[in-house]
């Protein structure tokens, strides 16, 4: 298996992941963090440093986007309420 073959098979799996669970990998988990988080922090290196190959900047780019949509939002997060509130006043 090519090193491009590797690449496309992880890149499959934690998309097929984050659309199967409706989240991120979780770096709380050993398995996930395993597995994915830390393949896609080091793409995330090697994207951010403009050291990705072509063909794989626009498949990453969707993957980050995935992920943005998926991402986890604070519950408790409460500054929503209070606009909400001041618009009622």
């Amino acid at each position: 298996m090519t090193q491009e073959e590797k690449w496309q098979a992880r890149y499959e799996e934690v998309k097929v992941f984050i659309e199967a669970n409706k989240r991120n990998p979780s770096k709380h988990d050993d398995a996930e963090r395993g597995m994915f988080l830390n393949w896609v922090k080091h793409n995330r290196k090697v994207f951010n440093a403009g050291e990705m190959k072509e063909e794989r900047r626009e498949k990453f780019q969707r993957l980050l986007e995935l992920m943005e949509e998926h991402r986890r939002k604070n519950q408790y997060d409460r500054r929503g309420l209070w606009e909400t509130l001041e618009l009622e006043f």
